[in-house]
């Protein structure tokens, strides 16, 4: 299982296109993967696009968007952006366009809205905040002894270095790569931790359950963010 956000490969291969690490056709088959076709629409004068085109067509700094409800990390408006990425959970941002992925059918559709610049999300200091997040969290799941409402999440924080390979760009830097994969860890133990809440468990409980896996949800989007930040600009 993996929860990687497609936002996530796309701006990473993106920056990836823009190093010259990689051609477009790379860049097309990664964030395709699976699925049977990917196609952008709504940029100025280009009605649709194929992902090898994309990189031709953006310009200005690259960004992650990973939005959720009260957390608008990644976004800077306007609102109607805002609400369809917040609406997705995701996008990725390039100057002033913004690309929002839809599911048509079995199309995977990243429709173009204008976008205004985002608060700036350092690297550095949200993959510390991760970390810290990540054994503060452990912790509390451990005293609400999670492996008894869900067996396995202690098997996923023990094989951090035993997963596989997420779809990334080769040359992308090896730090930011640990820090996407610790995140998608995190991100993945939320979802199963969320799955089931059932079992002998107080409203109190509960309550402090839910707190400690929003606060990792909360520090693993915005570690995804600030590793993703481009570092390249057209």
């Amino acid at each position: 299982m993996s929860v990687l956000p497609l936002s996530v490969v796309l701006v990473t291969w993106l920056d990836a296109v823009r190093a010259g690490h990689v051609g477009p056709d790379d860049l097309a088959d990664a964030v395709r993967g699976d699925d049977p076709r990917h196609l952008v629409v709504g940029l100025p004068e280009r009605e649709v696009l194929e992902l090898a085109q994309l990189p031709g067509a953006l310009s200005g700094p690259l960004s992650l968007a990973l939005p959720a409800s009260g957390d608008p990390v990644g976004l800077g408006g306007p609102p109607a952006f805002n609400l369809a990425a917040l609406e997705a959970g995701e996008a990725v941002v390039a100057g002033g366009v913004g690309l929002v992925p839809e599911l048509d059918a079995r199309t995977v559709v990243w429709r173009a809205h204008r976008t205004e610049p985002a608060p700036y999300v350092d690297e550095r200091e949200s993959a510390s905040e991760l970390r810290l997040a990540l054994v503060q969290v452990t912790q509390r799941l451990v005293d609400l002894d999670v492996a008894s409402w869900s067996p396995e999440v202690p098997d996923l924080l023990v094989n951090l270095r035993h997963r596989p390979p997420l779809p990334l760009p080769p040359a992308l830097d090896p730090r930011r790569r640990e820090t996407v994969e610790r995140a998608v860890l995190c991100l993945e133990v939320v979802e199963l931790a969320r799955r089931d809440e059932t079992g002998p468990v107080t409203a109190l409980e509960l309550a402090r359950r839910r707190e400690a896996l929003a606060d990792l949800d909360r520090a693993a989007r915005r570690a995804l963010v600030g590793a993703c930040t481009g570092r390249h600009d057209r």
